[in-house]
């Protein structure tokens, strides 16, 4: 029998473990990591894929373009500073800006749940709009689909976005702003407090009640990452705080980049009520989503100055310096604690908080 040799039996992903998708294969951390990395990297894998950016950068005639596409099943639809309309809109923005690129337009995929009630779509597609008008960009083409009853929960959104690179920083591997342009001696800027947007999503599903609401930090960061263009600062890298939080995503950056990076935990800002939450419910706010905060790698040389850019806008008001990039020889990613010691802070184990987005 003639032998085929385009037949394998390996397979991308270990399947003797993990026969079947797990929430935590969406959560941001070692799951959803060992997905990416064992099936669809090698897969679709590609120059501009391989770059493992929040967007993707490619040269079209007329200019340079960042391009990016994102999902959002949250569960409450509506919570307090936000809602899943706004949330996708914020989401695929703040995707564009972190590839340095001006965002310009989006497309939004609906997938309803037969059975919505029509005043709850009007809502959600008014904040889309609103959202939409405040981060300067146009919803231009989508598509809807309805899902029988019990099979959609609601409303899923997809939405794509495309936006113009401006600047003109060296590019590296097809992406001007990307975690193999991270280098030693780079500092870590934090553009604020971390974790109420996971902890205002808990706080409603849990019924949990604090003196104050915890609301989502849910915002568009395009205006102030282009601010620090403008000035002309270098950034080598960022990187929105979505699921998975801060600890994911310089774990990721980390791997891609083959550095080490060390965080203060006394810069890293934390609201106390958020802080709260985290402790009721067992949850450690480096690994809570956000989103309206992003870390941005830049020479030492230009943190202060960029620091003051970024306090001069109101998204960017508690800005910080968090840490450092120490060595370019393991990935790995620790925090000095209070006390003076270090941990390591590994990429999350399993589902923290499932449909934050």
């Amino acid at each position: 029998m003639k032998e085929n040799k385009d037949f394998s039996v390996s397979c991308p992903i270990p399947i003797e473990r993990y026969p079947q998708i797990l929430m935590a294969h969406g959560g941001g951390g070692k799951l959803m990591h060992q997905l990416i990395e064992g099936m669809f990297v090698p897969t679709f894998g590609n120059a501009m894929l391989n770059v493992r950016h929040d967007a993707a950068t490619m040269n079209l005639q007329g200019g340079r373009f960042a391009f990016t596409t994102d999902s959002y099943v949250v569960q409450p639809l509506f919570f307090p500073g936000g809602d899943i309309g706004s949330l996708a809109v914020n989401g695929t923005v703040n995707d564009l800006a972190m590839a340095g690129s001006r965002p310009l337009y989006l497309s939004a995929g609906f997938i309803l749940e037969e059975g919505l009630l029509m005043e709850t779509l009007w809502r959600v597609v008014q904040s889309m709009q609103q959202a939409a008008q405040k981060a300067k960009v146009q919803i231009i083409t989508g598509d809807t689909k309805v899902v029988e009853r019990g099979k959609g929960d609601g409303i899923f959104i997809n939405t794509a976005g495309i936006g113009r690179v401006e600047h003109t920083q060296p590019c590296l591997a097809g992406a001007e702003i990307a975690p193999q342009r991270v280098q030693p001696g780079d500092v870590l800027l934090l553009n604020g407090d971390i974790g109420r947007h996971g902890m205002a999503i808990m706080a409603v599903r849990e019924g949990l009640a604090f003196e104050n609401t915890i609301e989502s930090d849910s915002a568009p960061l395009a205006s102030l990452v282009l601010e620090l263009l403008a000035e002309g600062i270098t950034i080598h890298c960022m990187r929105d705080l979505t699921r998975g939080g801060l600890a994911s995503a310089l774990n990721e950056i980390a791997e891609a980049a083959g550095i080490t990076i060390t965080m203060d935990e006394s810069r890293i800002p934390v609201r106390e009520d958020v802080q709260g939450a985290c402790e009721i419910l067992g949850l450690d706010p480096l690994y809570v989503a956000n989103e309206g905060r992003f870390i941005a790698f830049v020479p030492e040389a230009e943190g202060e100055r960029a620091l003051a850019i970024l306090r001069s806008d109101p998204l960017g008001a508690e800005a910080c310096i968090i840490g450092r990039v120490e060595a370019k020889q393991s990935a790995l990613v620790t925090m000095r604690n209070r006390i003076g010691t270090r941990r390591i802070i590994d990429m999350l184990s399993g589902e923290q908080l499932p449909r934050i987005c």
